[in-house]
């Protein structure tokens, strides 16, 4: 089945300074995604004719759809509908029916209808309106030579109701449209490369149908087959049998599949067996508590955080022995096994997961260079530790402790304490 392929451009100069974020290109290729429709590049480009009239002929060669947002609006810089109407030579013409919306959005403020907002009105004769009930400048589609051009104003808002009113019902009626069908497993603990080398022999005995990829991040790698067909159920099903296969070879890494994320999964384990589990942190400043209480209904199983980041605090709250940080300093495997137990006595838990290391960027020595995290786990009347060596930035080495200590509980639950 012929797949059916879209560009997505972004219009604006503001994104390209970098003082907003492009949210409406990654919004627009999840709704695509969803109705089988294959984004094959999205882009952001200059509040200028030239620009857009190139993206427009470059699109154009390659694409069925074409769904550009921004540059609607009412004032000199926004220049979309006029290079548009140029493009397609559709001369401007006032649409009685766009400017009914825009009179009625007026009435409904209590404000007054200036020229320039009655400019909006104006728009290229041959396509086809497309209504904004949340703002005053209308969307545009264009019929070209058996594929699709839409423009949508920038504002996230307006967009989307746009876009899941009109333009998915439109673009679902005019093309014959496959099914995209996706299944993600997620890993962690383990490199792409070496997650590569285990399943090679798996991945290229994949029907030709699917495709997988692999979507590293912060120590976890998520694999995604993605699959395109005519059958739904034909493929989840071939999916299925594909995970099966290839679960037992990297099961140890498995924590979840879709958009689970460690510390949900964390949390499901926790509930299944009725444990509680409470954390102290130095290096990560609180960030395993936050991470843990992102879980609604955390509070089931999460009693609560000592953050002793001085050693003050280590002694005097949390009860560290002086003569254990004398001896062997707080980033040590000694400080983060007393962190854990009387972690796990103080907050009357079942786990207590304890972080001390250096973050960065100062700090570190020869014999402990940035980077050294030591991992405490507290668990029933043993203790069980493992060393990190860090190599990102202070905000990279707090985030990725407290991944590899979500990741130290999922090990230690499951059995499997050589982490």
């Amino acid at each position: 089945m012929k797949q059916v392929l879209a560009d997505i451009i972004t219009i604006g100069d503001e994104i390209l300074y970098g003082q907003i974020v492009d949210t409406n290109s990654q919004w627009i290729s999840e709704r695509l995604d969803e109705i089988g429709v294959r984004v094959k590049r999205k882009y952001s480009i200059s509040d200028t004719a030239e620009d857009i009239k190139q993206a427009m002929d470059e699109s154009l060669n390659r694409a069925d759809i074409i769904l550009l947002t921004g540059g609607l609006g009412p004032t000199k810089d926004d220049l979309t509908k006029h290079t548009l109407s140029e493009y397609f030579q559709m001369p401007l013409e006032l649409n009685t029916s766009a400017l009914l919306d825009v009179e009625e959005i007026f009435k409904k403020y209590n404000k007054e209808l200036t020229d320039l907002n009655r400019g909006q009105a104006y728009l290229p004769k041959g396509c086809v309106k497309i209504t904004n009930d949340r703002g005053t400048a209308p969307g545009m589609w264009f019929n070209y030579k058996g594929k699709v051009v839409v423009s949508m104003p920038g504002v996230p808002f307006e967009m989307k109701a746009m876009v899941e009113r009109s333009v998915i019902p439109k673009i679902k009626e005019k093309f014959r449209l496959p099914v995209i069908h996706h299944k993600v497993i997620r890993t962690i603990g383990i490199g792409e490369s070496w997650l590569s080398e285990m399943i090679a022999d798996w991945e290229d005995a994949l029907p030709h149908f699917l495709s997988l990829a692999y979507l590293p991040r912060k120590g976890q790698v998520r694999l995604r087959l993605t699959g395109i067909g005519e059958d739904k159920y034909g493929l989840e099903l071939e999916m299925e049998k594909q995970v099966k296969k290839v679960l037992p070879i990297i099961q140890k890494y498995v924590f979840g599949f879709g958009d689970m994320e460690i510390e949900d999964a964390i949390g499901e384990t926790l509930k299944s067996k009725g444990l509680t589990i409470g954390t102290a942190e130095s290096c990560s400043g609180g960030f395993l508590a936050h991470k843990i209480t992102s879980v609604a209904g955390s509070s089931e199983y999460y009693r609560g955080s000592i953050v002793s980041y001085h050693n003050d605090i280590k002694k005097d709250i949390l009860g560290i022995k002086p003569k254990t940080l004398e001896a062997y300093g707080a980033v040590s495997e000694e400080t983060a096994t007393e962190m854990a137990l009387n972690a796990q006595k103080k907050l009357g838990v079942d786990i207590a997961v304890a972080t001390t290391g250096i973050a960065g960027p100062g700090g570190g020595s020869e014999e402990k260079p940035v980077g050294t995290v030591w991992l405490g786990l507290a668990y029933g009347k043993k203790v069980f530790t493992h060393k990190l060596n860090l190599v990102g930035t202070r905000q990279l080495n707090i985030e990725a402790t407290a991944t590899h200590a979500l990741d130290f509980v999922r090990l230690v639950l499951s059995g499997d304490t050589h982490k």
